[in-house]
């Protein structure tokens, strides 16, 4: 073989080494392609049923997917100290789940007849290693809200990252269906409490700190049903915004996720009308209902310090319908 053949051999290696090398993101990426996401969870119509308020994610059929078994942490959170509100169940539990095995410590708070739900999230998260720490009591006293950051920073060590994202929630057809009784615990449980506990929390926060509200599709298109609900929501959309521009000069930032459908405990202790429960998410482009850790993400890279220019912002989570 001559020394012209021999380096065009070598060439020729060479290029379809490249090639290959080239290829391999390409077909690393085809053997692991996402799953659609119109069947990735269930799209059949959820069965009729009801619960007394607050309701227990453990006795929901089907029970909602917080990520127990699905999310994977990368230590994006490491060393870092959240406080969660309504942590127990739902939307709440996969944004702990989220935080935990990204290498947070976690402390939830919760409504005290939640118990259940709560020590379940306890056992799974403490059998993992992950330190989590249980807050129970009721977001509509003031006394209780006030002083639940310092709470959970004495128990953690600190503080840096704020989940306000307890909600109560009642469907009704009309404003003269909605008592003031009502009215009052909606304003207190997702209005009142969020800035009791945020203007509780800033003192014990330092720059790099992030706080994240649970705003809705109903904050810019509120459901008929839904008044009172919605109008909280519309002010934690603009609590949202108004702190945030308050607050970038402290460098600590505010933003909000606003969910569409998506199945948790509040939808089956009052948050549809009764014979609805089959429509719920059925009208969204995805053709279904969220799962609570599809939003677990969004929380996550909210709360990490690498998306540090983001602040005052609204991600929307909806199924397409885009609302937000």
């Amino acid at each position: 073989m001559t020394d012209t053949a021999s380096r065009r051999d070598v060439f020729k290696g060479a290029a379809a080494t490249g090639v290959l090398a080239a290829a391999a993101p390409a077909m690393a990426e085809a053997a692991a392609q996402p799953a659609d996401p119109t069947s990735k969870f269930t799209s059949q119509p959820f069965p009729e049923q009801r619960q007394k308020w607050p309701a227990l994610q453990r006795d929901m059929r089907p029970v909602p997917d917080s990520g127990e078994t699905s999310y994977r942490g990368s230590g994006r959170l490491q060393g870092r100290k959240a406080l969660v509100t309504g942590g127990d169940s739902g939307i709440g539990r996969a944004a702990a789940i989220a935080f935990a095995r990204e290498g947070a410590d976690v402390a939830i708070n919760y409504y005290p007849t939640e118990e259940p739900d709560a020590q379940d999230l306890a056992k799974l998260l403490r059998a993992e290693g992950r330190r989590i720490e249980l807050l129970p009591g009721d977001l509509t006293d003031q006394a209780f809200t006030t002083g639940l950051a310092a709470k959970a920073a004495s128990q953690l060590g600190g503080l840096d990252i704020l989940v306000n994202n307890a909600a109560y929630q009642q469907s009704k057809p009309s404003i003269a269906d909605i008592s003031f009784e009502q009215f009052d615990r909606t304003m207190k449980t997702n209005v009142y409490a969020m800035f009791w506990l945020t203007k509780a929390a800033l003192p014990l926060m330092k720059p790099g700190a992030s706080i994240i509200n649970t705003a809705s599709v109903n904050s810019v298109d509120p459901g008929e049903e839904l008044l009172d609900y919605a109008s909280t929501k519309g002010a934690i959309l603009i609590f949202t915004k108004g702190l945030a521009k308050q607050l970038g000069k402290k460098g600590i930032r505010v933003n909000a996720v606003a969910p569409g459908p998506v199945w948790t405990p509040l939808q089956v202790a009052g948050g549809q009308l009764p014979g609805k429960m089959g429509e719920f998410g059925q009208d969204t482009p995805l053709g279904r209902a969220g799962q609570p850790v599809e939003l677990a993400g969004l929380y996550v890279a909210l709360a990490e310090g690498g998306n540090s220019f983001t602040t005052g912002s609204v991600f929307g989570a909806n199924g397409g319908t885009g609302a937000i």
